[in-house]
Formats: structure tokens, C-alpha cells, sequence
């Protein structure tokens, strides 16, 4: 299984496989037709707490990852059981509206999506 991480603003290719939100809050300025989305999994963000403290502030980005794999791993069965559901014949692309493309909450739901299912 493959997992990908796309900005949701990016318009400039066409991205394959199940496509998956994972922010909490619907990115601004993005209709939901215009996505091609499979689903919109807001409960494996960052919890409203978390998000408000992390701020994207680069300077929390490590702390930021350990608090939020914890969060993860407190949901690691129902995550388990949704990814399992998918079409494991595609590749899964988790979308994301940060604006910085190396710190931001998909980096860590990929990483930890990695090594649980590959």
C-alpha cells in the first residue's frame, strides 16, 4: 500500500488514487466537488487543543510529532480498520491545507500510516 501526501491547493497534476481530507477544519476556498474526495477523515487530526498549541510554528515541529503520534496511537485500531476498507489496490493520497509542506500534521499521519501497513 502506498501512502502520498498532496496539498489540497495543488492544481497542478492529477493525482491518482483514494483521496482522503485530514485536516479538522474544510480548507478554505475549496469546494467539496472540486476535490474528488473519498472522504473527509477529521477525526484523525490533530485534536483542537493540539492544533491551536502546534500553530505551525516550526519551532514546536518536534514536539508537535510526538504529541500527535500519541494522539494516533490512541486511535490506532479504528485507523487500522478504515485504511482496511479502502481499495488497497490504490494508492492512498492524504490532502492537507498547511502551507508548509514539511511541517504539518500529514508528514506524521504518513509516517505513522507507513509503518503500521508497510
Amino acid at each position: 500500500m502506498k501512502f502520498s501526501i498532496i496539498r489540497i491547493y495543488d492544481k497542478s497534476q492529477d493525482y491518482g488514487g483514494t483521496r482522503l481530507l485530514v485536516d479538522r477544519v474544510w480548507p478554505r476556498g475549496v469546494s467539496k466537488e472540486q476535490t474528488r474526495l473519498y472522504y473527509w477523515w477529521k477525526d484523525v487530526a490533530p485534536s483542537p487543543e493540539l492544533r491551536k498549541w502546534f500553530n505551525h510554528d516550526v519551532a514546536k515541529w518536534e514536539d508537535f510529532k510526538q504529541r500527535y503520534r500519541n494522539e494516533l496511537s490512541e486511535k490506532k485500531e479504528e485507523i487500522i480498520n478504515l485504511v482496511n476498507g479502502l481499495d488497497s489496490d490504490k494508492s492512498i493520497v492524504l490532502l492537507y491545507s498547511a502551507k508548509d509542506e514539511n511541517h504539518n500534521q500529514a508528514v506524521v499521519l504518513q509516517n505513522f500510516l507507513e509503518e503500521i501497513f508497510c
